[in-house]
């Protein structure tokens, strides 16, 4: 016969129930450090999240617990991510080159010349955050960093092609400007030569006042003319024949010869007749006049007749 302080067999079901209840959180708790202690095991690391500073997205890295043991070959959604952190970092600096070189240059590019990284940046760090998450949750991040990696690359893109078309029409019109400049230093350089050269002639050419010379006109007695002014200008008289040819073939020793196409005037065909003004003021008619500015010019330029003859025979004029 049980005595009555005997518990009865439903108050010891309960205080069973009871102690069962209490021993839970202690056996979870436990079994979750075990998981732990295994991971430690077969990884050599704990789950620790590293994350690439703000700004700074080339250097982050990933030990996702996609990695079951050392040995085994990473999963390939880990693979792309780390692909993805790498392209952002790579897209990023490319952003930070384009605008610093974009200031340098000091160009107006014709549009803003900055790149928004903020996206590319929130989206890569969000995506380093999760790495100890399990493999299958990694695709949806990496689209992410892959899309914002794209819009950062084609807005660099953009910006380069515009800064390399500032610089290009920069140097064409520096090169323009320098053609201009040297054209016009080569023109008057050569307007300075002719004025010398121009001046030598009037210098060397003596003035002969209207009415010098025979006074004589006519083919011959222009001809006596010049030959009696050769020893004036140094010369002898096997320099006559030079001239007889060289203005023959100008005018025809004619003191009213008149090119129409060119404009030049009398014996010696100066262009424009008008400069012979400085040998005398008679020198529309007077073959003195003409021959005494022509025998200076031909001083001037050639040395002598036949200095001047042998280049109109090499070019055709003199």
């Amino acid at each position: 016969m049980r005595s009555d302080s005997t518990p009865s067999p439903n108050r010891r079901d309960r205080r069973l129930a009871s102690r069962r209840t209490r021993r839970r959180p202690a056996l979870t708790a436990g079994v979750l450090a075990v998981g732990v202690l295994a991971t430690v095991a077969l990884t050599g690391t704990a789950p620790v999240a590293s994350a690439a500073p703000a700004g700074d997205l080339s250097s982050a890295s990933f030990r996702l617990a996609s990695f079951s043991a050392p040995s085994e070959a990473a999963a390939p959604e880990a693979v792309a991510a780390r692909a993805a952190v790498t392209a952002a970092g790579t897209v990023s600096d490319a952003a930070t080159a384009v605008q610093n070189d974009i200031a340098a240059s000091g160009l107006d590019i014709g549009r803003p010349a900055s790149v928004d990284t903020t996206e590319l940046t929130a989206a890569t760090r969000r995506l380093t955050d999760a790495e100890t998450l399990p493999a299958t949750f990694l695709p949806e991040l990496t689209d992410r960093v892959t899309a914002a990696t794209s819009t950062v690359s084609e807005r660099v893109a953009a910006l380069r092609g515009a800064l390399d078309a500032a610089v290009a029409e920069k140097q064409a019109e520096e090169a323009a400007e320098k053609a201009r400049q040297e054209a016009e230093a080569a023109a008057q350089a050569k307007a300075e030569q002719e004025a010398a050269a121009a001046s030598s002639s009037s210098a060397s050419a003596p003035i002969v006042t209207s009415g010098g010379g025979s006074g004589d006109n006519s083919v011959g007695g222009a001809q006596a003319t010049a030959r009696g002014m050769l020893a004036g200008f140094g010369w002898g008289d096997d320099q006559f024949s030079c001239l007889v040819s060289l203005w023959n073939k100008e005018s025809g020793w004619n003191v009213r010869a008149y090119n129409a196409g060119s404009g030049a005037y009398g014996i010696p065909q100066a262009l424009p007749g008008s400069k012979m003004g400085s040998a005398g003021a008679d020198w529309e008619t007077n073959a003195a006049t003409q021959i005494s500015w022509g025998l200076g010019y031909i001083s001037g330029r050639y040395g002598d007749p036949c200095g001047a003859w042998g280049h109109s025979q090499s070019t055709g004029w003199y």
